[in-house]
């Protein structure tokens, strides 16, 4: 199928009895196994902790004595063995749902994101759509989908967040070390560096590709940091979304046209083309580029391409779709127009867009014109997507749009606590995970006893404030940081307190500021003698959004007052390590989107299968997921002024805090001090979330309504 290899490096010196740990850090399938990274930390915990989880680093780091008493060690190797068995098990098998509902099936999908989040070693993904496109990665290698992703590799990551005193965001940009990476250098058949070119106005780009294993399903990452490219184009994948309209633009046309040409070079030939975000809809002329350049007419091209794409639109915000003025697709694409037979006006015609400001070229416009299969990402979501768009179907009212929708999930594994998967595996049977999405099996959560339950909930709670202290402790340690802020980092913390997060990307939309804003009301709140409540903020503004880092400053700022008590904290420098301690700690998971902004959002179904309940807007997912039982809703089902929703959602907010979420989980409780009503509220919401708003269930939607039914 390929004309590649890439092989894994040999950097590390291990006893022959347990040599091939090298093999499982090159493959990311240990992020959601906890038994694989056992055989990590196991060894040496502490070097795990400082390596932040980075098993290429930490093997590099390990002394060989070390090594050798682990080769020694009967219980280690018992847990070595069974891993590898599971793990070769695992990846021999292309996976038992796509094989028995699809056997014999030869497509090949190819799914194409501006940004993959995987693992916080490897951070080249700035949030939630990044965070969704690894999930979706994940699941395609459990279900066996015959699925390549394909993205670019920010060789700076994104960027580090430190606040500082007054509260405001600094961006550190840390350069990736290769070394240190699970990247594989994709080589030609002789041993060179397998390259594609795609062109630009100053000449030909060159990008390097790379490989990453995400079990059974590969990723394939360009970078175009070359010596034989220009300074200007080796920034080019340095960082992801920069605000240079100049290098953006090249950044897209590097996904979408270099993202063709990879997978053409690497042997691919995929039969479903998957944009998640318009970030990727040059491909779609490249392809048909490819069709016409072949002998085929330009509406022939078009015709059968259309039947193969997939489009998923994750933006109910106009503002925050990616358009470029015309005068950069006359740098950067004129070459592409007489190639398909077009001129300069119809090939603009293709994804113009009139605004107020003048014309622009539309990115999702493009996409959805050149895609026959097209999602929004929640139910309201799409129903917003049809009446934004509509007039692309001229005559269609807003229901008639052909815009559909899968709501996103979350890869269950990867977020959910160890203990909670153990504790399930007891009372479910060792193969709950194959039945993940069947709602008849969670019906056997009645089963778990209270007490149990709470004692797995109240040591994930310890075990993030535990975290969250010495992490302050590190700060205050390295030095610049100001006494105050190592209170505001959570050091005054209680484990047994009624615990709110609220962590996210910091856009103006999501309103993080709404639970501060009657701050005397809430100060009676959290510091109630015999019933305290403390909140944890957490998240990063992007380094060009000064509206959302002015309202980083405006949290931290109250974060600070002393009347708070130290309980409200803001956790810098949000990533996925920050968010599995907080989705699995925390007793409620809080979210304000202004509605209907939110499309979908993923952190409440993280924070939901770990036991945590949802408190928030019935906007995106949780409006399809509140059944009045299953956590609380803040304001009303309804779409208001902002000003009214504002006012609205606020007094919801304090008013169901006081009388309903604080009173339930401080009385009622049983001679072993579990509030057993708080529990059942619990366990309806694992019930009704876990499984629905999965992966799982996502990926089975997007082969049955997307992905398989792509020739009419």
């Amino acid at each position: 199928m390929t004309n590649y290899k890439s092989k894994l490096p040999n950097h590390f010196d291990l006893p022959r009895r347990i040599n091939r740990l090298g093999e499982l850090a090159y493959n990311l399938w240990w992020v959601w196994n906890p038994t694989a990274q056992r055989l990590f930390n196991r060894i040496d915990n502490n070097l795990w902790e400082l390596t932040r989880h980075n098993p290429i680093l930490f093997l590099r780091q390990l002394e060989r004595p070390v090594l050798n008493a682990a080769a020694q060690d009967p219980f280690y190797l018992e847990i070595y063995d069974r891993v590898f068995t599971e793990f070769d098990a695992y990846m021999q098998h292309r996976g038992p749902w796509f094989s028995s509902q699809y056997p014999g099936n030869t497509d090949q999908i190819a799914y194409f994101s501006m940004e993959f989040g995987l693992h916080e070693t490897l951070p080249i993904y700035s949030g939630g759509l990044g965070v969704l496109s690894g999930d979706h990665l994940k699941e395609s290698s459990d279900l066996g989908l015959p699925l390549v992703g394909i993205g670019l590799l920010y060789t700076e990551g994104y960027f580090s967040q430190r606040i500082t005193e007054d509260g405001w965001q600094e961006a550190i940009n840390n350069p990736l070390k290769f070394e240190g990476l699970p990247l594989l250098t994709v080589k030609n058949a002789d041993g060179t560096e397998l390259t594609i070119t795609v062109e630009f106005p100053d000449g030909p780009v060159q990008a390097r590709i790379w490989e990453v294993r995400i079990g059974r399903t590969p990723l394939y990452l360009l970078d175009t940091n070359l010596d034989t490219n220009p300074p200007m184009v080796r920034q080019l994948t340095t960082r992801l979304y920069w605000s240079d309209i100049n290098l953006r633009i090249m950044q897209e046309v590097l996904l979408g046209i270099g993202g063709v040409r990879a997978l053409r070079a690497l042997g691919f030939a995929p039969t479903v083309w998957h944009m998640n975000e318009g970030h990727a809809a040059f491909m779609t002329l490249e392809r048909v580029r490819e069709m016409v350049k072949a002998g085929k007419s330009l509406e022939a091209a078009i015709a059968e391409t259309k039947t193969h794409n997939v489009f998923t639109t994750h933006t109910p915000v106009p503002a925050g779709n990616d358009e470029f003025p015309l005068w950069l697709i006359d740098k950067y694409l004129a070459m592409m127009w007489p190639e398909m037979g077009l001129t300069r006006d119809q090939f603009v015609d293709l994804a113009r867009h009139q605004q107020t400001w003048g014309e622009t070229f539309s990115m999702p416009i493009l996409a959805l014109r050149f895609s026959d299969h097209r999602n929004a990402v929640s139910e309201l979501h799409g129903v917003v997507s049809r009446e934004m768009w509509k007039g692309l179907w001229p005559g269609k009212s807003s229901d008639e749009v052909p815009i559909t929708f899968v709501t996103n999930g979350v890869h269950t594994t990867t977020w959910m606590a160890r203990r909670i998967r153990v504790l399930f595996e007891k009372y479910f049977g060792p193969d709950w995970l194959d039945h993940l999405d069947d709602f008849e099996m969670w019906k056997k959560i009645e089963n778990i006893p209270a007490q149990e339950l709470w004692a797995v909930r109240s040591h994930l709670k310890r075990k993030l404030v535990f975290y969250m202290q010495e992490r302050a402790r590190q700060r205050w340690i390295q030095g610049g940081f100001h006494p105050v802020q190592v209170i505001a980092a959570g050091v005054m913390l209680d484990p047994y307190v009624l615990t709110i997060g609220f962590a996210r990307r910091f856009a103006t939309y999501k309103r993080a500021s709404l639970a501060l804003s009657e701050f005397d009301r809430l100060l009676n709140l959290i510091n109630q003698p015999n019933r305290p409540v403390q909140i944890l903020f957490s998240g990063k503004a992007h380094p060009a959004d000064e509206p959302g880092k002015h309202l980083i400053q405006e949290v931290y700022r109250k974060v600070k007052k002393a009347e708070n008590g130290g309980r409200i904290v803001f956790l810098e420098d949000y990533d996925m390590n920050v968010a599995r301690y907080l989705v699995q700690g925390v007793d409620i998971w809080m979210n304000t989107p202004r509605r209907p902004n939110e499309a979908s959002g993923t952190s409440g179904m993280k924070a939901a299968l770990n036991g945590a309940l949802n408190f928030s807007v019935l906007d995106g997912w949780w409006r399809e997921a509140f059944n009045g039982d299953n956590g609380w809703a803040i304001g009303p089902d309804a779409d208001l002024d902002s000003t009214v929703q504002d006012e609205t959602d606020t007094e919801s907010l304090y008013a169901t805090l006081e009388n309903e979420i604080i009173p339930l989980y401080y009385t009622e409780r049983d001679g072993n001090d579990v509030p057993v009503k708080w529990v059942q509220r619990m366990k309806e919401s694992m019930r009704t979330i876990t499984p629905q708003f999965s992966t799982r269930r996502m990926l089975k939607e997007y082969v049955e309504k997307l992905y398989l039914p792509k020739v009419k």
